[in-house]
């Protein structure tokens, strides 16, 4: 004991100054320092214990007055409470800190706030009942009746796989899988995070797997694979989100990992809406390294803000973000690739601001066409991401002239995607914007529809500008039907657009297998 208490009270310091670096800094640096000491970190939180288990609550706060921080701290730390025995510990402690006979009202405080702190450990983990009895009733809860419907279920699920493969002949390929309750599947995840790295790798072989999913496929994937649901707990929301973050670098932010991202996240925040009427967790604890108020406006979904608001809203974040991305005194909430990170979740404001700047009237282009540049292009520095913005807002001064022409052609469109002989090559993100911008003109302009095929026969040459495209239909119609969205013509044009070169793309490549099948 002595021996503990003399480990435990030169450490404290270090540990609460680690704790307040942990919570504050946003580089990739200080959660890989943040797992490197886990070890240690839950060998002082069993010092820790051994010290307080033998003290009273008064004794201890007047020994040690910043323990209630330091525990907070580690309460709010998903790494910590997602690490090996560490939250068991750290209930422990807290327990410590209960006073069974207040005598004043600060000891009356002192127990609500660590049953606070307990009540929200205790409701996202699981233990095991003879753990949990230890401590659940002088915290006034009632143990879930778990284990044994847990084995139900799972005895359930055997007998109806053995009855499915007796009638089919014992075919694997048609078995039923063993289903687990969520509370079940999250509770295994959080006590053994290689199983959770395993179900997150499983989903991105699904998502990588077949040569073209398209979103209603990838929310499929993702829903049965209970992470979004799972992700409530942000432990898991941060781990999943730091390999969707590496995923992300070793693709180079490829169009397929930035989609299963937004619905991912779009998945995620209906699993949250559903769960939590008031959010058991603040924000912060999820995206802890950005700027509440930008999470908020983009938590924003579209569908609850009125259309002729969607340009204000645009606007705020635009501004929001670039103040924070070109202003040094910001760092707190990390470079603009962070701030593009955290953006790329809520991705479907970058389809709207495209097709509001066709659609508008208003003068708040230029807000626009920065977020559209950042979105596409985080990591320009401000002179060549203005560089871009002339050349988009050119394509887009084009565009609007021709929008309400009763005569289009398919030369006069081909002109804003296409390369000019007057003049040098663009930069390949030019090209790419200006085709977003045009396929939104072709979608909404009176006279786009009649020459749509043609346009896009003229500015697609190769298969990945037509992959681009085919992404792009996709996500828009993907986007309408969850906004409830009323086009009737422009919905009906997307659809016909993105069969046709579905279409075309499967036969391009079945000829292509073909002719490598005849290869000698």
């Amino acid at each position: 004991m002595a021996q503990d208490s003399v480990d435990f009270s030169s450490h404290y310091q270090f540990w609460m100054q680690k704790l307040s670096v942990w919570e504050h800094a946003s580089t990739l640096e200080t959660q890989q320092d943040t797992c490197l000491h886990l070890p240690r970190f839950q060998e002082f939180l069993r010092q820790m214990y051994e010290v307080l288990k033998e003290l009273n609550s008064s004794t201890i706060i007047e020994r040690f007055p910043t323990i209630g921080q330091l525990l907070a701290k580690t309460c709010w730390n998903p790494f910590i409470l997602a690490f090996d025995e560490s939250q068991k510990i750290l209930i422990w402690c807290l327990c410590c800190l209960i006073n069974k006979e207040p005598q004043n009202s600060e000891e009356s405080k002192l127990n609500s706030w660590t049953r606070g702190l307990l009540s929200q450990i205790l409701s996202a983990f699981r233990f095991d009942t003879k753990e949990v009895d230890l401590f659940i009733q002088s915290l006034g809860y009632t143990p879930e009746d778990y284990c044994p419907g847990l084995l139900k279920n799972m005895v359930l699920s055997l007998v109806s796989e053995l009855r499915e493969n007796h009638l089919n002949g014992f075919n694997t390929q048609r078995r039923k899988k063993i289903s687990l309750p969520t509370s079940a599947v999250v509770c295994l995840w959080l006590r053994h995070l290689p199983s959770l790295e395993k179900a997150t790798l499983h989903l991105f072989e699904k998502l990588i797997s077949s040569e073209r999913n398209f979103l209603r496929r990838i929310e499929y994937f993702l829903k049965d694979s209970l992470l979004p649901e799972a992700a409530c707990h942000p432990a898991i929301f941060r781990i999943v989100d730091e390999m969707f973050r590496y995923v992300l670098l070793e693709t180079d932010g490829a169009p397929e990992v930035l989609a299963a991202i937004q619905v991912f996240t779009q998945c995620f925040v209906e699993a949250l809406e559903k769960k939590n009427k008031q959010l058991k967790f603040t924000l912060k604890t999820y995206f802890p390294y950005a700027s509440p108020s930008l999470v908020m406006v983009l938590l924003q979904h579209p569908k609850e803000i009125p259309q002729e608001l969607w340009l204000q809203t645009l606007k705020h974040i635009s501004e929001m973000l670039r103040e924070i991305v070109e202003d040094q005194t910001h760092r707190s909430y990390g470079g603009p690739f962070e701030c593009w990170f955290l953006f790329i979740h809520f991705g479907g404001w970058a389809d709207i601001a495209a097709e509001q700047l066709v659609m508008s009237e208003t003068e708040s282009s230029e807000a626009l066409l920065w977020l559209l540049a950042f979105s596409y292009s985080p990591r320009d520095g401000s002179l060549q991401r203005a560089q871009t913005m002339v050349e988009l807002k050119a394509a887009l001064i084009h565009l609007k002239k021709l929008f309400r022409s009763p005569t289009l052609s398919a030369k006069d469109l081909q002109a804003v995607a296409a390369e000019s002989p007057d003049r040098d090559p663009r930069p390949a993100l030019c090209q790419q914007l200006s085709r977003r911008l045009l396929l939104n003109f072709l979608l909404w302009a009176p006279g786009g529809h009649a020459i749509a095929w043609e346009v896009i026969t003229l500015v697609a040459p190769t298969d990945e500008i037509t992959h681009e495209i085919i992404g792009f239909l996709d996500q828009t119609l993907y986007r309408w039907d969850h906004l409830c969205e009323e086009a009737p013509r422009s919905r009906k044009l997307a659809r016909e657009l993105l069969a046709e070169l579905h279409a075309s793309s499967t036969s391009q490549l079945k000829v292509g297998r073909g002719c490598r099948d005849q290869d000698p």
